[in-house]
């Protein structure tokens, strides 16, 4: 697993390491300028990172990451869509080292997305070595079991982070949830992930990435994204067969309607499953905390996502 990690770990930093270089080039030939200073870059803007976790290991719905959705497999729908964001520096998907997610890496080279590979069950090492390669000063969790993610809420849970900056180490819109389950966003400090990495060694904590940060508000200070009316109770996560099932029919629908799966809001979305109801039926047999098995201290909306992020992580 070591020689693994440091086989991807030296892949990363090439990539970045020659997209800074294709940045440079290009910002000289366009006569603007292209400062990389502190680690930060554009204008001195604050660096945000979007990792993705993503396996083929799911129990429940074993590759899902790498299933079809409207003509490309799920991990590419999420990034096309996360590209989308105005808030984000960097998007990079974070495996495994386990031989199954081989197939993982290979379908990120094929697309020349970034991808880093690292222990199975230690999500939180993941997260902080990437965060770390990237100099990223804040970052966006994201699980690949979300192909409808929507850049307009990233922008806004990233946006509200930036917003309240010093003040704030973590802003989500999962604490409560309001929006449909599938559009979860996380975003916060590196210092708070480097001390959550620094510090706990609980398994679940280390499993599910951000437990820590958000169980300790009197050190990291909070905030959360709501959506305009409670939308928790619908399901647009990919879990379960009969998920994937949903999501084919409400892509082809949208097809129908001549909205692109890539680029429809998550509004739009809303107004599909409203005006043709029985799609929603499709998968309305799981709730959106099915298959938790979480710690009892996390409960709710919390204990759903890091039950979800398992799966997927």
């Amino acid at each position: 697993m070591t020689s693994c990690k440091n086989i991807h770990f030296v892949i990363l930093v090439l990539r970045i390491v020659s997209n800074i270089i294709l940045l440079y080039t290009t910002s000289q030939s366009q006569s603007t300028t292209f400062l990389v200073v502190d680690s930060k870059i554009w204008g001195g803007e604050m660096k945000v990172v979007a990792i993705v976790q993503a396996r083929m290991g799911s129990s429940r719905l074993p590759g899902k990451i790498l299933r079809s959705l409207d003509g490309v497999t799920v991990l590419e729908l999420i990034h096309k869509r996360l590209s989308q964001c105005r808030s984000l520096h960097e998007i990079v998907v974070a495996t495994s080292c386990s031989e199954k997610d081989d197939a993982v890496e290979e379908e990120m080279k094929r697309l020349n997305i970034p991808v880093y590979r690292g222990d199975e069950n230690d999500v939180l090492d993941r997260y902080y070595r990437v965060a770390s390669i990237t100099q990223a000063e804040a970052i966006v969790r994201i699980t690949g079991d979300c192909p409808l993610i929507d850049p307009g809420i990233v922008d806004a849970v990233v946006g509200k982070y930036i917003d309240r900056q010093p003040s704030l180490d973590y802003v989500s819109n999962i604490h409560p949830p309001t929006f449909p389950d599938g559009l979860d966003v996380e975003v916060f400090s590196f210092e708070a992930l480097e001390r959550a990495w620094k510090e706990t060694s609980n398994r679940f904590d280390r499993e599910h990435v951000t437990p820590f940060i958000h169980g300790h508000p009197e050190w990291f200070p909070s905030a959360n994204l709501s959506a305009p009316q409670d939308y928790s109770g619908l399901r647009w996560t990919l879990d379960e067969q009969k998920d994937y099932e949903f999501l084919l029919a409400l892509s082809a629908k949208a097809a129908d309607l001549g909205i692109p799966t890539i680029s429809a809001t998550w509004e739009a979305w809303l107004n599909i499953v409203e005006q043709y109801p029985w799609l929603a039926e499709i998968n309305s047999l799981y709730q959106r905390n099915e298959g938790s098995n979480s710690s009892s201290q996390e409960l709710g909306g919390v204990a759903m996502t890091e039950a979800k992020g398992a799966e997927t992580g």
